[in-house]
């Protein structure tokens, strides 16, 4: 008589785990108890003949045969050593419950589960049931009652144990993976634990398939094995998700029709995740190309209906904050406190484009930047980002320039004699950048006021026109008439100018335009204020011939600037076009058009090695007037704003002219506030001096045109930037200028 290996192996598992328990045959004719049945196993054990036995296939799902595990409903059993044909060993729950965790089997063929389970023979027919008597091993278990299974749930498959005593390990001859291309095979390999010539049991079947379920890139898995003398083949047959279409979240610049485009070659085919990873690449460039330069994919994450649903980060602008930083670029003083700015917040989130709830864009952050250099009001603005690409803050640290001063000052003048000077200078009233300039002159013959208050343009209001209304009396020796021409009496001619002007700004397609109506009254007078109407040669001084003269002007110019900060330039350009037209009345009837252009450009270079700029300046400008000239009004040639080398007017008087200067600006490592300058100025009339009434130039002997070249220290101060300049003309003369900002 011969056992079942099915048999054999159960009962050496079943013996090796009740150490407490007790095992002994019986033939049938042994009696059993009715304790007995209640604390045992009866294993039907069949005599097996050399008759050939048909395999039952293995179940094609996760629990395959090998790792199958007894219930408390049926367990089918293979016997390839036993001679009994289709032959299948049922199992009920009446007479003995078995726990896993009690008995480690190490089988290669059974596992039990958890369940109250007996074994007794059932439906076997034998082909000669006289050679195939039928005997029976009782295996008594230990006294201890028979636990119920344990109320806990089931573990999910990423936490289910790596290995229990109930779980066999067998070697993988093979593994095989279909259903799917070539490259989701190969993250499917690189998921499973499962690989040829390694271990495997049901618990790792059961993990690999949840693993390859958790990539989220298959609609399907399962795995079918086949054992043979070597060990377990494993195939995981799989179904990829089919795209079918995609979903966009959390996205404001990002289209709908954009991505649809980007996804169109993959709807309706397998996933792929290379072409996935295409699609993330392209969108991103579609992102930095339209200057959403912190947006970018965060997900793709597909469903099993074949949707992908498409998550983005594009940098939601969160807040827009301003901190105020001093010289030493902290944003607290010496004693912790906060700096503070003069400029209100509200003002400056209305110079801003880029507003909260906005998506960041550099080339947005850029133009905010550089309007509010252009308010004037600031040396310097850095910006820095806080947070990430889902929200971020938008932080400004800004260095306000000295916007507010008062000058006290005196001269004396051979001329006028103790001369007072104040000045008050407000270019940020009220914390709006509206700007209140006020000079006021006093001497002992003369009292002279240039008064001008002004509200820029806004932006961010744009119906509403920028303004400036100015009034000034000016009276002081003419640079037009110096000393070469003198009046009757011997006295200098000396001009004055009494009036006003109210002019409008606003922006029209990037240009800064003004228009503005004036009116200038103007006196040629002695040294004690009478007014003369002749030179000593008996030249006319004025239009009119009376010495005074009315002059009504509508003036248009327009800007365009794209300098990066109209009071230390480093690079960009500045173009200025204007023209002045005069309207007959009053003294003089004088009918005039003036027209001018002015273009600057500045380029950044390096000749030496510095952390601070280094510019190359370029500036040509040039201008002519039409119709009446009254010799006022001439071009004058030659100065600290002119021809650097020759004095105020000293080249010439003209109707024309044409002026270019350069200048390579350099900072100097003595003092941080302090630079350098090399330059070389040029300025021709044109041969237009004659033009003049009076011809001031010619009677004076001025040249007409003239060069000049030198160098020069520029200081930055509360005051502001001051200038000195020791300049060297075309005919060997020398000069020192000195001036306010830079000469262009």
């Amino acid at each position: 008589m011969r056992l079942s290996s099915a048999a054999i192996f159960t009962l050496a598992a079943l013996a090796a785990n009740n150490l407490d328990g007790q095992a002994t045959a019986a033939t049938d004719s042994t009696p059993v108890s009715e304790e007995e049945k209640s604390e045992s196993v009866v294993v039907p054990v069949l005599e097996n003949k050399s008759e050939s036995t048909k395999m039952i296939p293995q179940p094609e799902n996760i629990a395959v045969g090998q790792f199958s595990s007894v219930n408390s409903e049926q367990l089918t059993v293979n016997s390839q050593q036993s001679s009994v044909n289709s032959e299948q060993l049922s199992v009920n729950s009446e007479q003995l419950t078995v726990k896993s965790n009690q008995l480690p089997l190490k089988s290669n063929q059974v596992s039990v589960n958890s369940k109250q389970v007996s074994v007794k023979s059932r439906g076997v027919e034998a082909k000669n049931q006289e050679n195939n008597k039928q005997r029976q091993i009782v295996i008594r278990t230990s006294p201890t009652p028979p636990l119920s299974p344990s109320p806990s749930p089931p573990l999910p498959p990423s936490q289910i144990p790596a290995n229990t005593k109930s779980d066999f390990t067998v070697p993988a001859t093979s593994v095989r993976i279909v259903g799917v291309s070539p490259e989701l095979q190969k993250i499917i390999g690189s998921v499973i634990k499962t690989q040829p010539g390694g271990d495997t049991s049901q618990t790792q079947l059961q993990r690999d398939v949840a693993a390859i379920s958790e990539t989220g890139l298959f609609a399907a898995a399962t795995v079918n094995s086949r054992d043979s003398e070597q060990g377990l083949s494993v195939v995981y047959q799989v179904k990829p998700i089919v795209v079918r279409s995609v979903n966009l979240s959390d996205a404001k610049a990002l289209s709908p029709t954009v991505v649809q485009k980007v996804f169109q070659s993959q709807i309706g085919k397998p996933i792929s995740p290379s072409g996935m990873k295409k699609a993330v690449e392209d969108i991103n460039k579609w992102y930095s190309e339209n200057n959403y330069n912190l947006a970018r994919v965060t997900s793709i994450k597909p469903n099993r209906k074949g949707v992908l649903n498409i998550n983005v980060a594009e940098g939601l602008i969160g807040n827009v904050k301003f901190r105020y930083i001093n010289d030493d670029n902290k944003t607290v003083d010496k004693k912790g406190r906060p700096i503070k700015g003069r400029t209100k917040d509200e003002f400056l989130e209305k110079q801003l484009k880029l507003k909260p709830g906005q998506i960041f864009q550099e080339n947005r952050v850029r133009q905010d930047v550089q309007r509010l250099y252009a308010t004037g009001l600031f040396e310097r603005v850095n910006l820095e980002l806080e947070g990430d690409a889902n929200k971020v803050d938008v932080v400004y640290y800004i260095k306000e320039a000295g916007a507010r001063s008062v000058n006290v000052g005196g001269n004396y003048s051979p001329d006028q004699g103790i001369v007072g000077t104040v000045n008050f200078n407000d270019r940020n009233i009220g914390g709006v950048n509206d700007n209140l300039n006020v000079n006021v002159q006093v001497s002992r013959r003369d009292l002279n006021f240039d008064t001008k208050f002004t509200s820029p343009y806004r932006a961010n209001n744009p119906d509403r026109l920028g303004y400036s209304v100015n009034a000034f009396r000016k009276r002081q020796l003419s640079s037009t008439f110096d000393d070469d021409i003198r009046l009757a009496n011997g006295d200098k001619v000396r001009e004055g100018k009494f009036g006003g002007s109210l002019n409008f700004q606003r922006p029209i397609d990037g240009w800064n335009t003004t228009l503005g109506f004036n009116y200038t009254r103007v006196s040629i007078s002695d040294k004690k204020g009478n007014v003369t109407a002749t030179d000593a040669q008996n030249n006319a001084l004025t239009k009119s011939g009376t010495g005074i003269d009315d002059l009504a002007t509508v003036s248009l110019n327009a800007v365009k600037d794209r300098r990066d900060n109209p009071f230390n330039p480093t690079k960009g350009s500045v173009l200025k076009l204007s023209t002045e037209q005069s309207l007959p009345f009053g003294q003089g009837e004088i009918s005039m058009n003036r027209v001018k252009a002015d273009y600057t450009q500045f380029v950044p270079v390096q000749l030496f090695k510095s952390s601070k700029s280094q510019v190359f300046a370029l500036n040509v400008q040039a201008g002519t007037v039409i119709g009446d000239l009254p010799p006022y009004e001439s071009f004058g040639l030659g100065g600290s704003n002119s021809v650097r080398g020759y004095g105020a007017g000293d080249v010439g008087n003209g109707r024309s002219y044409v002026l270019a200067s350069a200048e390579y600006r350099f900072p100097i490592p003595i003092l941080n506030s302090l630079g350098g300058v090399l330059f070389a100025d040029f300025a021709t009339d044109l041969g237009s001096g004659d033009t003049v009434v009076g011809d001031p130039g010619g009677v004076r002997g001025k040249p007409g045109e003239g060069f000049g070249y030198g160098a020069g220290v520029r200081l930055n101060s509360p005051l502001g930037l001051i200038r000195a300049d020791y300049g060297i003309n075309n005919q060997g003369d020398t000069k020192v200028h000195f001036g306010i900002g830079h000469r262009f």
